[in-house]
């Protein structure tokens, strides 16, 4: 900080930055058994992504958020705009899912299966292949613009773009049947609304992948920033063993460190080489560590090169480093009470959905009564309402429905009372009900509107209603 003289006194000038001018990370490739784990999960992720969509099901897309139809097809089920209930049980569930993750392993879904982490993997491979490994794209970021330079660049850029597209066009096919959308290709006849999510998708995916990587990890995903209140000391997280590690410094391999008076840590820097977010892991629990295991994977590498013990740097957790845990004691204080709270909580709200799921009647009915004609008598001297039934029929098999009316002495569906309703659609039936007058009292009384699915007993909805008599 530099000094003004001002008369005579000397003002400090503050000539640093509020806000920290961004670097590139050059990521290092790293190898073991985390890195397999997060590239099986990359695998895994997006094979069902990008092939769920092609999947039959039923003669029609297995997995399908038709919002045309208002209809969500997901493999056998079918689910309609009044299933909203399912959507929030699904909500909290992945809600208590993420804390128990959180509590358990800190931010192991950011290192593993997040879409972030996940894309920049990709992007990340992709920028090797065409580039090469991190000294060669450093080299070739310094280096001036010639051809060979911007032939990578290039086609780096045009990879990144045609999997940001693939990307939108899958996503946009999971609201539009995909086949029809890869019809519309030749032609390229695609709504206003499929273009633009196409495009805002792959536009995103390019962005963030490509450019703001752990930009996003750091500034703009608030999980990053709560995860601290879902942390505490018996959390298992990546660590870095100082009293095994410290102090660092290089030496001549097969000669034993104490001997010099250092630590294992050789001070290669490979483990901030290969971090994702650039954070160097030896200063401790940091909120942009996403918990990738990259630096694990490196050190370890190192360890065995040097003939030293693995696990310099692991899973471990504050209390476990502190009091010097054995891996017994650190499963007990793992498995605390808060963690067990969250997965029996979590485990019950799983069976409810599953138990409402699996009992789930697949037929749905709305009774509307015609207001324009409160009750007239009819001429054989009953009293007579008009109701409309929407019966919506959530099955992939069109199904006949017999329908019948009860609550008043002497009711009577006068007309049709067998219904057929085509597979996974909303039929709208005009009933007219008839009762003696003397059945009950004046003004509205209680009916119930009886719907049941021919040869299947469980398929029955009744269904309240208002029945006027003057």
């Amino acid at each position: 900080m530099s000094q003004i003289e001002n008369g005579n006194s000397a003002v400090p000038e503050a000539n640093g930055s509020l806000y920290e001018k961004h670097k590139k990370i050059y990521v290092r490739a790293a190898s073991g058994l985390f890195n397999n784990w997060r590239w099986g999960m990359v695998f895994l992720t997006q094979a069902l992504f990008y092939g769920l969509c092609w999947v039959d099901w039923n003669g029609r897309q297995a997995v399908l958020f038709h919002l045309v139809e208002r209809k969500f097809y997901i493999f056998g089920m079918v689910f309609w705009p009044q299933d909203v209930f399912y959507l929030a049980l699904l909500l909290i569930i992945s809600a208590y899912a993420l804390f128990l993750f959180t509590a358990v392993a800190g931010r192991l879904f950011c290192g593993y299966a997040c879409p972030q982490t996940v894309y920049t993997e990709l992007f990340l491979w992709i920028e090797a292949k065409v580039e090469g490994d991190r000294p060669a794209r450093m080299k070739l970021d310094k280096g001036p613009l010639d051809g060979r330079k911007l032939r990578l660049k290039t086609t780096k850029h045009a990879l990144w773009l045609i999997l940001s597209l693939w990307t939108g066009f899958t996503l946009v096919g999971y609201f539009t049947p995909v086949k029809e959308l890869v019809a519309s290709i030749p032609s390229f006849g695609f709504g206003p609304w499929e273009i633009f999510w196409i495009l805002f998708y792959a536009g995103f995916t390019y962005m963030q992948a490509g450019f703001l990587r752990e930009q996003v990890c750091k500034y703009m995903c608030p999980y990053a920033r709560f995860q601290g209140v879902m942390f505490d000391p018996d959390t298992l997280i990546i660590t870095y063993d100082p009293e095994r590690g410290e102090p660092r410094g290089a030496r001549k391999k097969g000669i034993d460190p104490r001997s010099e008076g250092k630590g294992d840590c050789v001070d290669c820097g490979i483990c901030v080489q290969v971090c994702p977010t650039g954070i160097d892991i030896r200063n401790g629990l940091q909120y942009e560590c996403i918990g990738c295991s990259a630096c694990i994977d490196a050190c370890d590498e190192v360890m065995d090169k040097m003939s030293y013990p693995r696990g310099l740097i692991r899973y471990s957790t504050e209390n476990a480093l502190a009091k010097h845990y054995t891996p017994k004691e650190m499963v007990a204080h793992v498995m605390r009470p808060r963690v067990l709270l969250y997965s029996a909580i979590l485990g019950m709200i799983i069976l409810a959905t599953a138990w409402g799921l699996g009992t789930r009647i697949p037929l749905k009915v709305d009774v509307i009564r015609d207001r324009a004609t409160l009750a007239r008598e009819a001429d054989d001297g009953r009293i007579e309402n008009i109701y409309t039934l929407r019966i919506m029929n959530t099955e992939e098999a069109p199904r006949r429905y017999a329908l019948s009316v009860s609550g008043l002495p002497g009711a009577e569906i006068i007309g049709e009372r067998i219904v057929e309703v085509p597979a996974a659609t909303t039929e709208s039936v005009l009933v007219s009900v008839r009762v003696p007058p003397e059945s009950g009292t004046k003004g509205a009384n209680h009916i119930f509107f009886e719907i049941q699915a021919q040869n299947h007993d469980k398929v029955r909805v009744s269904e309240k209603a208002s029945f006027m008599l003057p």
